[in-house]
């Protein structure tokens, strides 16, 4: 068959080594024939009695016999299977048969060993007068180079020079950015971290494992690799890493966020190996070793789009324009409408909801961001490769044939903390690499009680148990950062008055600065200064008398940028949604100012009421048009473009569907409140005289001024969600007395649903 013959060989493949080896020993001929007193018969002669020419002569024939060889392979099938298959593969078969890989791998070796050594001793032989014959060479080696060091440095100086040149640069921009902390340095505990026990307790699971190897090994599982620790900044990341490791006593490393950027191209990868060397070091010296990556987002991503953003910051009472700043007094689920940011929030929280892919913004990751493409495939290659047999004598047993001892399990626990983990690669966090992701989110109400315990516990104060507890409760959404900052700037208003105690004075005072800015000290003309204190006055009675679940913080007229004034309430509840009263109750604050202008200016009022309109406007709308909570139920946020054939956006004929009903109720909720400012109209008065006089008061002096509790008007005629209690429904299912029931020892009756519908009938 035509296939079992040999492959035609090209013709320079057949004539290059005849040619190459006629053109050596025609080089060695002619240096030796020198007519008339060498002939060229003398030179062939005297080449042959070299070793160097004799393996040419020898050479040529067999180069001759080989090309014939496989041309009668290329032309006879049947002599082509005898050499291939018969001859050739018998001996392969027969190698198989009787040793093993690794045996035939090391006599592979030797044998190519042997090779180069002939090679070499009969290049020297061919160069050193007083050595005869290769292996003399071989032998004679050692004392030749050692008679020619000087030639032989010289010979490989100015090569080795242009190489460690570059070694050095390398290596010196490989260093830095990596800092180690050993454990009798590491002062740190999980007692030190305040405020994020959900999160400490899983991290302290894995760290049994840490400690604990063996347990869950021997179980067939494995150690986990890494955690992944996200959430906004100043919330505790970097102190719950450094507290993990005082609580383990391991050695601490910490890899600054910079640390793998580089202007030359290889050398963040350098950093990285150079990192994993050092980290499997003190593995093996110390037991185990934890690795934190501060701000591991700078690593960047492999990919062309990563989702970028970040937990939005909480929204500060100087985000409005001109006037009244028109937002303050909102509740967080309120002012993420006016933002456009409900969507991607979660309400109660203010922080992101979900890991990478819940997003809508995104950013361009060109290159895989700063640490660069090479970088982060480097990092990803050490943390899955940390169990490659590793070290020198490792290489040595394999270069002489010796099977390499089993990789030692390097104890390396790694831990990341970020604020943006959508732009981390997805490769980083799969199992086996990162196995833990754990969001580090602002502290609960008992979170911030505890923060504020432990960073007034290290100053002087009078400030009781129970106004730490209250102000818990008015500094949502502060991070264990913000808090110790808040703390530190009442320290410093203290000394600035010089007292060594901090009071209830300058935390509150620390506190309006931190979240206000200072004021500019603008002097209002007296009819200007009124109407502003009228207006900030009607938007705090209305928020104190309508807000049950919420109190307010601060009410002001001190003119901050394009912001003349200001009222700004705390939530007492962390809430998940809103209901419909709930929302009107936010409209009615807004469209106090309106109410309280008009009512004291007969008829007129200023412009500073237009951000005011805007938010009532803005979120009725989104009532009616999205949350049905209006006379429509279709939500215009899920429409089509095409459903009204407007192209491009058919949000403006939806706008004109809804006027006349956004109009008619606001107009109702807009009497509403004016009523009840007109039977508070004192209250309203009182609360802006006291303005005038203090510019700043606080909360705690409008519910004074008022006389009434919190929320006093909603308690008073409840509707909607807030008038209908758990008690009401077991009441009217008939499972009022299930849980007297259950406490005497009888049975609990359950009412079915024929049971409801007779109760409901009678």
């Amino acid at each position: 068959m035509k296939t079992d013959v040999r492959r035609r060989s090209p013709t320079w493949d057949r004539m290059k080594f005849v040619v190459l080896i006629l053109f050596l020993l025609g080089v060695l001929v002619s240096a030796k024939v020198t007519v008339p007193f060498t002939t060229f018969g003398q030179a062939l002669g005297d080449t042959w009695n070299e070793t160097f020419g004799r393996v040419l002569m020898i050479a040529l024939p067999l180069e001759f016999l080989r090309q014939i060889h496989y041309y009668v392979s290329e032309k006879w099938a049947r002599y082509n299977r005898f050499w291939a298959q018969g001859f050739f593969g018998g001996m392969e078969r027969q190698a198989h048969r009787r040793f093993k890989p690794w045996t035939r791998f090391r006599l592979g070796r030797y044998v190519r060993i042997l090779i180069f050594l002939l090679i070499l001793g009969s290049v020297v032989d061919y160069f050193v007068a007083d050595v005869n014959g290769p292996i003399e060479a071989v032998i004679q080696l050692p004392r030749i180079l050692a008679r020619n060091l000087q030639q032989f440095i010289m010979f490989l100086f100015y090569p080795l020079f242009l190489i460690m040149q570059f070694a050095a640069l390398f290596w010196f921009l490989s260093r830095g950015g990596v800092d180690t902390i050993m454990p009798e340095e590491i002062e740190t505990r999980y007692s030190d971290v305040w405020g994020q026990d959900h999160v400490l307790e899983l991290v302290r699971e894995n760290v049994g494992f840490l400690e604990k190897p063996d347990e869950i090994e021997a179980k067939g599982g494995y150690v986990p690799g890494g955690i992944l620790l996200w959430g906004p900044p100043g919330t505790g990341k970097t102190l719950i890493a450094e507290a993990t490791s005082g609580e383990v006593g391991l050695p601490f490393v910490f890899v600054d966020p910079g640390a793998f950027q580089a202007m030359f191209m290889g050398v963040g990868i350098l950093k990285v190996k150079g990192l994993f060397r050092k980290l499997r070091k003190l593995a093996l010296r110390h037991g185990g070793v934890v690795v934190f990556f501060d701000e591991a987002d700078a690593l960047g991503n492999r990919g062309a789009l990563a989702q970028g953003g970040g937990p939005p910051q909480p929204t500060t009472p100087l985000s409005a324009g001109m006037g009244c700043n028109a937002s303050a007094y909102l509740s967080p689920q309120s002012l993420s409408i006016i933002e456009g940011d409900a969507p991607r929030t979660s309400p109660a929280s203010g922080e992101p909801e979900g890991l990478p892919g819940t997003w809508i913004n995104r950013v361009m990751m060109m290159g895989g961001g700063g640490g660069g493409m090479g970088t982060l495939q480097a990092l990803l290659t050490e943390i899955s490769g940390l169990k490659k047999p590793r070290g020198i004598t490792n290489k040595a047993r394999k270069a002489l044939g010796i099977k390499p001892k089993p990789p030692p399990k390097y104890r390396i626990f790694i831990m990341m903390a970020t604020n943006l983990p959508s732009v981390l690669d997805q490769a980083l966090l799969r199992p086996g690499r990162i196995d833990r992701i754990y969001k580090v989110g602002f502290p609960t109400k008992e979170g911030r009680a505890r923060t504020f315990e432990g960073y007034l516990a290290k100053v002087s104060h009078n400030i009781s148990d129970e106004q730490i507890d209250e102000l818990a409760a008015k500094t949502p959404y502060y991070s264990g950062a913000k808090i110790k900052d808040l703390v530190n700037e009442a320290l410093i208003l203290a000394q600035r008055a010089d007292r060594d105690i901090i009071g209830w004075d300058d935390i509150w005072k620390a506190k309006t600065l931190k979240e206000m800015g200072p004021a500019e000290g603008f002097e209002y003309v007296e009819r200007e200064e009124f109407a502003v204190a009228i207006h900030e006055s009607s938007h705090a009675v209305a928020a104190h008398l309508l807000k049950s679940h919420a109190n307010v913080d601060v009410a002001t007229i001190e003119r901050r940028g394009d912001v003349g004034g200001f009222v700004s309430y705390i939530s007492l509840e962390d809430r998940f949604v809103q209901w419909k009263t709930e929302l009107e109750v936010d409209i009615k604050v807004s469209l106090a100012s309106l109410a309280g202008e008009r009512m004291f200016f007969e008829g007129d009022n200023s412009m500073g009421v237009g951000g005011d309109l805007r938010n009532a406007t803005t979120i009725e709308s989104r009532m009616i048009g999205v949350w049905g909570m209006g006379d429509n139920i279709a939500s215009s946020a899920g429409m089509p473009r095409h459903a009204l054939d407007q192209p491009p956006d058919p949000s403006g004929e939806i706008a004109k569907t809804m006027a006349s009903q956004v109009e008619r109720r606001l107009q109702r909720l807009y009497d509403e409140v004016y009523e009840m400012l007109e039977q508070h109209k004192a209250a309203v008065f009182n609360v802006a005289v006291r303005l005038q006089e203090k510019k700043t008061i606080s909360g705690d002096e409008v519910a004074e001024i008022i006389g009434l509790e919190a929320g006093a008007i909603t308690k008073e005629n409840p509707v909607g969600f807030a008038a209908v209690s758990v008690e009401d429904h077991r009441s009217a299912l008939g499972l009022a007395s299930q849980e007297g029931a259950e406490g005497n020892g009888q049975p609990a009756t359950v009412s079915t649903p024929e049971a409801v519908g007779a109760k409901t009938s009678e």
